[in-house]
């Protein structure tokens, strides 16, 4: 099957992200003809996929909602299924449900120099028969792992495990826990949350780290920022409290990376506040690497802390040794009984979403290109990629992003052009595309497209950086190429 008409946008991708995007563009271009392709049966991406029990945001709603629609929430850190419904609710009201095409995998793109089109092929789900597209331009919003499975070690003797083995991304919504032992590896942001929420119901929860990680606890209800709605114009409220909370962590992510050990004293102490003198706090939550090396992972109200005083969950630090019928034995000789084994042991990376790219049918490999200001890749026209942060919320740089390619698509327009092409006119030095050093990342970085040495070629991942690059600055340094 082939779409009669050629559209201006196609969106990859009907997650936070995507629709957002798809909302800025429709606002922006109102009569313009859009396409969303969503390979799943619904929106929401991440916080419609995830269903483990607490599953939340690890960044306050204010920064993580998008900029034009304001989260009126009072959590800081909100349940995956408000997320999700707060998503519907914007797709609802900028009417962008039309343009989404579910069931959808985009497998390719090809760019016809010839026509300045790019030529989709997508596979519809339902039939399994492939289905094809022209467009002018392309907002890829994939987001960054697969959707279909979860990062899983290889452990020595899993099958010989006689009870329940899961990844959190694939949690079986039935599944009855109470009054069972239960062993969850990892130490990452899934695991810090799932910890303390199965504790309420299950009769202990081991969380079983390889290594630690920074664990900072936050209020889960932003009473200043409540204050604040209260004595101020609802519009002006959300922009104070959403300044306020940009500030607040970009001074202390900034605080951190300058002097990382003060830092990491003050991550030290608070724990010791929590859990007291005795409890060895070196071993299970003072890590090898600095501050946001990796993403600290937040807790609201300390929920981790009050789960290891009150007895119903424990930190084990050491390398698994193997798997048998009814537990794990640890390399230290010790060993935990389970009746479910949670394996929150990361996600498996999927750049682009899997989709291939070609230029006039010659296959573009995104490690031999450089990031314009993150968004773009060279030598690829008319192609705009979606990535946030690492190091804050992840829709901070959608939003700039999402306004960084409304501002190309208006130039092109205005100046009639059918054509925006990154190029790097200097040589430089190459660097890995993001300084993050969760594994994950590093399992694929040879993958990932490259940085330079200098703007716009760089990927800082700093927000008065990007607001400046993205938004304020002209679009063009000389090294995008224009043409019709």
């Amino acid at each position: 099957m082939s779409y009669n008409k050629i559209f201006d946008m196609v969106v990859i991708g009907a997650g936070l992200s995507g629709v957002g995007a798809a909302c800025r563009y429709k606002i922006k271009f109102p009569n313009d003809n859009i396409l969303i392709f969503e390979s799943r049966a619904s929106i929401g991406g991440t916080w419609d996929l995830f269903k483990y029990p607490g599953i939340r945001s690890d960044s306050d709603m204010l920064t993580l909602g998008y900029d034009f629609r304001p989260w009126t929430g009072n959590k800081t850190l909100a349940d995956g299924k408000s997320i999700r419904d707060y998503i519907h609710s914007v797709a609802k009201e900028y009417d962008i449900m039309q343009f989404i095409k579910y069931m959808s995998e985009v497998t390719s793109v090809n760019y016809s120099t010839k026509e300045c089109l790019w030529h989709i092929t997508l596979k519809n789900l339902k039939t399994g028969l492939n289905e094809f597209v022209k467009t002018k331009f392309i907002v890829s919003s994939t987001g960054y792992y697969r959707y279909d499975k979860g990062h899983t070690p290889a452990f020595s003797g899993q099958s010989k495990f006689l009870g329940k083995f899961i990844h959190p991304q694939n949690w079986p919504e039935d599944l009855d826990y109470k009054n069972k032992n239960m062993i969850v590896i990892g130490s990452g942001a899934t695991a810090f949350t799932l910890v303390p929420e199965l504790s309420k119901k299950a009769k202990h929860v081991t969380m079983l780290q390889r290594s630690p990680s920074y664990v900072a606890s936050i209020p889960s209800v932003d009473r200043i920022g409540i204050i604040v709605r209260s004595i101020m114009p609802k519009n002006l409220a959300f922009k104070v409290n959403r300044f306020k909370n940009i500030f607040l962590a970009r001074y202390l992510y900034l605080k951190a990376r300058n002097n990382p050990e003060k830092s990491r004293n003050w991550f030290r102490k608070k724990v010791i506040k929590e859990l007291g003198t005795n409890y060895p706090v070196d071993l299970h939550f003072n890590p090898k690497y600095n501050p946001w090396d990796q993403r600290v992972c937040m807790v609201p109200d300390g929920d981790i802390f009050s789960a290891i005083r009150n007895g119903k969950a424990s930190i084990v630090t050491d390398e698994i040794d193997q798997f048998d019928a009814s537990g794990i034995s640890l390399k230290s000789g010790e060993y935990l009984d389970a009746d479910i084994i949670v394996s929150a042991t990361g996600l498996e990376v999927l750049i682009n979403g899997g989709c291939e790219i070609y230029i006039d049918g010659k296959k573009q490999e995104l490690a031999d290109c450089y990031g314009y200001k993150g968004t773009m890749y060279s030598g690829i026209p008319n192609y705009f990629s979606i990535f946030g942060y690492t190091n804050a919320s992840w829709t901070l740089r959608v939003n700039l992003i999402s306004e960084f390619v409304l501002r190309v698509i208006e130039y092109v327009k205005i100046n009639e052009y059918k054509k925006v092409v990154p190029i790097m006119k200097v040589r430089m030095q190459k660097y890995p595309w993001i300084n993050f050093q969760a594994g994950y990342f590093l399992r694929v970085m040879d993958k990932l497209p490259n940085q330079g040495d200098r703007h716009p070629w760089l990927n800082l991942q700093d927000y008065k950086i990007d607001k400046k690059l993205l938004t304020q600055e002209p679009i063009d340094y000389g090294d995008l190429i224009f043409s019709d």
